[in-house]
């Protein structure tokens, strides 16, 4: 007996799984198990995955739903890991929980470099893994040296084709193999999804869809400036000629908005929806086809303009490139594709990115070299083969409007093409003339004042 457990926590995740197992991309089993998790703050208060609108329109290529939360409980996914010398009676509780028996077990997650996917796999220590990519992401390094006792595991790196042409560079140490999910498989999930939503509200389908996420939650952002981010998305929208505009905060975003976006949008004169149901962004697509979407770095932008055609615009990206700590967060890769790619929403000179790419700020080869370049600078211990193409392109494309892909302190340090020369290195730890440029600053704006 084979049993295959599909890890889950995101509705889009689900979809993705069901549009590979529709287009044959798993082989026929004994058993699937569908093993859902719910990683919010807070997941006793927020919706769980399997009880989302939707969701019943996916359970039937499962045999069964489980709970990992249950599973592990009083433990939070995200911060739970099994200790080493655990690991056999955690097999064996678990083995017992879902009546496993001797099955031979596969598993197919997301995430794999954290919990709980890297959990399961620690617990199932000899299951053969699939990874199925977790939105843009893939198109960035992993985000920690993952064991080899995991990451040799790895049979393939399933992923939509978001950024066609561009191939992700996920656990490419290990020699893992990329392999795309059907675009026509996924918009007929999408599709059957969207079908059974049944609550949404009439929404005008000329509107502009403002696409809220997470970033106060995860600290990138206070919840002030992501409110104020929001903001600037309706007027880049409104600067556009949009007067309806829906905003769909993000489903696991804490519930915690202010009236700032409301009173900007009466002063503007524009009609503001904003939508409290959690459902898919895809969903909207499908039913409501937005005139024009806008986010920040939204998964979501590029399944909107490379699978459904429509308009999109960024804002926000180039605080975020600034603002993200370390320089190897895993949302990096994600904001400099949006950055490079979609227009920015309040340069109203400029026109929004519509369908099939190649019609964004760079060319193909560009954003390759840009995403290689980015990703060893992340990860140059475990890339260290990126080299000469990090160095490439930094020589041919390093100016002022790239530059915010990079830290001058980061490209010093490893000893890359725009960082400080080496025989000028000692300056930024010099007290002197650290003081100096201190004093100098503060000179600066006092003659703005």
């Amino acid at each position: 007996m084979t049993t295959q457990i599909f890890c889950a926590s995101t509705l889009y995740g689900v979809a993705t799984l069901a549009a590979a197992l529709d287009a044959d991309r798993f082989t026929p089993v004994d058993r699937r198990i569908l093993l859902v998790s719910n990683n919010a703050a807070n997941p006793e208060v927020s919706t769980p995955l399997d009880r989302m609108p939707g969701f019943e329109r996916l359970r039937d290529r499962f045999d069964e739903v489980l709970s990992w939360n249950e599973a592990i409980e009083p433990f939070h996914p995200g911060g739970w890991s099994p200790r080493p010398d655990d690991i056999p009676l955690w097999e064996r509780h678990l083995r017992l929980l879902w009546k496993l028996g001797d099955d031979d077990v596969e598993l197919a997650v997301e995430s794999i470099q954290v919990n709980p996917a890297l959990a399961v796999c620690q617990i199932f220590s000899v299951a053969p893994v699939d990874v199925y990519a977790d939105g843009l992401m893939s198109y960035g390094p992993t985000r920690f040296k993952i064991d080899p006792l995991v990451g040799t595991r790895v049979r393939r790196l399933l992923h939509l084709d978001l950024v066609p042409g561009l191939e992700p560079l996920l656990l490419t140490e290990f020699g893992v193999e990329p392999e795309i999910v059907p675009a026509a498989d996924f918009l007929k999930v999408l599709g059957t999804v969207g079908a059974a939503d049944a609550e949404l509200p009439a929404l005008p389908s000329d509107c502009a869809l403002l696409l809220g996420q997470y970033l106060s939650a995860l600290s990138i952002l206070t919840p002030e400036e992501e409110e104020d981010l929001h903001v600037r998305m309706l007027r880049g929208a409104v600067g556009r000629g949009h007067r309806a505009v829906v905003f769909k905060p993000h489903p696991t975003a804490p519930a915690r908005y202010g009236r700032a976006l409301e009173e900007e949008a009466e002063r503007l004169g524009a009609e503001l929806t904003v939508l409290d149901v959690p459902v898919l962004a895809e969903v909207l697509f499908e039913r409501v086809r937005p005139a024009l979407v806008v986010g920040c770095f939204s998964t979501a932008l590029f399944t909107a303009k490379t699978f459904y055609g429509l308009t999109t615009a960024r804002t926000g990206t180039e605080l975020l490139l600034e603002r993200l700590a370390p320089y190897q967060n895993s949302n990096r890769i994600p904001v400099t594709l949006a950055d490079a790619l979609l227009p920015d929403v309040e340069d109203t000179a400029s026109p929004t990115a519509g369908p099939p790419a190649g019609d964004g700020e760079q060319s193909g080869s560009e954003v390759f070299g840009l995403t290689r370049a980015v990703g060893f600078a992340m990860q140059p211990e475990i890339y260290a083969e990126l080299r000469p193409q990090a160095e490439a392109y930094l020589s041919a494309h390093l100016k002022r409007e790239t530059s915010r892909y990079f830290k001058r302190r980061r490209l010093t340090a490893l000893a890359l093409p725009g960082g400080v020369p080496s025989q000028l290195a000692f300056l930024p730890r010099n007290t002197t003339v650290r003081r100096m440029a201190k004093r100098a600053r503060a000179l600066r704006r006092g003659a703005r004042r």
